[in-house]
């Protein structure tokens, strides 16, 4: 734990160096040179670091269970910055911000030189760390998927913690030497109130440029940190602690080899349900438990609705699960989620009706489950003989024959008579090369594969798209706003990519319509409406290598493009 901390610290010093935060410095800058109060640089970069930490690992879920917009946080750091502004530049106003801490006790709500030195400075602080938007590293990236999954926990906290200390060191010196400025240059030190008053504008001006989006120019200067940063954070030791910090582990059962009577492998134990929220499927809603199923061959599959290559091994499930359900053989289903709306009980029983999954499901909205199997992957399979140890993994579609094939053997194995004929399910796992499973959230947006005007994480955005992308890319037009997991469509929004495949698939939210074409000719219109899930934007019968024109109404939510 102690090398992350330290390889969280360098890596905040890193971005702390970086063009990302050159639409910081004016307002860090400003807020040192505002007073020559001492503490100011000081409570400044405080209250930016417990902003940061705190938002970044609760901001989204808090806002997500008040079912607040997620860019809520923003506008209110854009708001205290336009307060600490006008406090700047009008010294009443400023005392008016200060006063009710001075009610709480504050000793020190005042600068010697009438503003709000210590109030006015933590105040900005905080709004700076609200609208703070550093580049995501691989210890950022790291703790970005912690969140998502919501598993935080100390060891997030820590890191989290320790990159914002690391940001802070030279914010902190940009902002000592601005104090320091003011305070011996005889020429500001005596004209103060003017040099408030022109920090107050600048910090103004910023929070207003940040408001119209007029920074992400500053943003894009090249990063010349990237090759330090992937020197720092991008090593094989580092690496492996960092999955380990977010649950990617090796998926220990597919490592351990040895013969059996059956001929399967032991694969080792299989771990008990652990964290599950809710059951479907089951009586009254019961539990289920690996150590009450022994006896009984059990496949535990995981899987997440929204999921193209789920729903086509979903029917091999069911039909397993019919076929053999009366010799003893058990299916307990994983769900889990993958996207927010994944995370909500109702849209996953509602999918398991529409989808007709009738064998019991088991809600991991915690992935503790996922996290007791090490699991890295939606399908992923775990057979079970009937004294609880793994025998057979399958990670991904198919191999469907030779899971009936291990499903029987195990069964014969455990005394079952004699056996109902082979399920046969058409298999329908894609076996040409497609093009690559593509998000849409910035969380793990692939921008190699994007052509056109820069993409904006967070803010709404006019994009021009390009007039040819090549293979597998996408480009953007109309207005779009791309947040961690979607982009939600303005006016005039167009999707262009070029793709290769025999179904092209798109996880969908909101309500409204979107005009398909393919290579310039109109495909159809697909509805959208209700809880989000996978919608179907072109079916050929045939592979086929194309450009999808796809135009959504505004307040469409694009999660994810998937292939078959």
């Amino acid at each position: 734990m102690l090398l992350l901390l330290g390889v969280g610290f360098l890596g905040g010093v890193i971005t702390g160096l970086s063009p990302c935060v050159i639409p910081a410095l004016p307002v860090i800058v400003a807020g040192g040179s505002a007073t020559t109060d001492r503490r100011r640089p000081l409570v400044v970069i405080a209250g930016l670091v417990v902003s940061f930490t705190t938002f970044t690992l609760v901001g989204g879920a808090l806002l997500g269970a008040l079912h607040l917009p997620q860019d809520l946080l923003e506008y209110l750091g854009i708001t205290l910055l336009l307060v600490v502004a006008v406090g700047l530049v009008v010294p009443w106003v400023g005392e008016q911000i200060a006063r009710p801490f001075a009610r709480l006790g504050s000793r020190r709500v005042r600068s010697r030189h009438g503003g709000t030195g210590t109030v006015g400075g933590l105040v900005l602080g905080l709004g700076l760390g609200m609208v703070f938007v550093p580049c995501a590293g691989p210890v950022l990236a790291a703790i970005s998927v912690v969140v998502a999954s919501h598993r935080v926990g100390v060891a997030a906290v820590l890191l989290t913690s320790s990159y914002a200390l690391g940001v802070a060191v030279p914010l902190l010196a940009v902002a000592v030497v601005a104090r320091r400025a003011t305070s011996e240059w005889k020429a500001l030190r005596g004209r103060l109130p003017l040099v408030r008053r022109v920090a107050g504008a600048l910090v103004g001006l910023v929070a207003l440029a940040i408001l119209f989006n007029l920074t992400a120019p500053l943003r894009a200067v090249p990063g010349y940190t990237s090759a330090l940063e992937a020197h720092v954070e991008g090593g094989a030791g580092v690496t492996g602690r960092l999955r380990t910090l977010d649950g990617e582990r090796a998926n220990s059962f597919a490592a351990r080899q040895s013969a059996t009577t059956t001929g399967l492998p032991d694969l080792g134990r299989a771990p008990t349900f652990t964290g599950i929220t809710r059951w479907i499927n089951t009586p009254r809603g019961e539990p289920l438990s690996l150590s009450g199923l022994r006896g009984h061959v059990v496949l535990v599959d995981f899987w997440t609705y929204s999921c193209i290559n789920c729903q086509r091994e979903l029917p091999h499930v069911e039909a397993w699960y019919r076929t053999y359900e009366k010799d003893g053989f058990e299916v307990v289903g994983v769900h889990t989620p993958e996207f927010p709306f994944e995370h909500v009980v109702s849209n996953v029983e509602a999918a398991v009706r529409r989808l007709g999954v009738h064998f019991p499901v088991a809600v991991d909205d915690t992935y503790k489950t996922w996290e007791a199997y090490a699991n890295e992957y939606w399908p992923a399979e775990y057979l079970i003989d009937r004294d609880g140890v793994v025998r057979h993994t399958q990670f991904g579609e198919g191999g469907y024959t030779t899971t009936q094939d291990d499903i029987r053997m195990l069964l014969q194995a455990a005394g079952a008579g004699h056996l109902p004929p082979a399920a046969v399910t058409p298999d329908r796992t894609p076996t040409q090369e497609l093009t690559a499973e593509t998000y849409l959230g910035y969380d793990r947006f692939d921008f190699a594969r994007y052509q056109g005007s820069a993409v904006i994480p967070g803010k709404r955005t006019n994009y021009r798209p390009v007039p040819q992308i090549a293979g597998g890319d996408l480009s953007l037009g109309g207005t779009w706003t791309q947040n961690p997991w979607e982009l939600t469509a303005g006016p005039g929004a167009v999707i262009d990519l070029s793709f290769t495949a025999t179904d092209v698939y798109l996880v969908l939210g909101g309500s409204g319509t979107v005009a398909v074409a393919v290579d310039g000719r109109p495909s159809g219109v697909v509805h959208v409406s209700g809880v989000p899930d996978l919608h179907t934007m072109v079916a050929l019968g045939h592979q086929t290598s194309g450009l999808l024109t796809l135009r959504l109404s505004a307040g469409l939510q694009a999660y994810d493009f998937t292939f078959g």
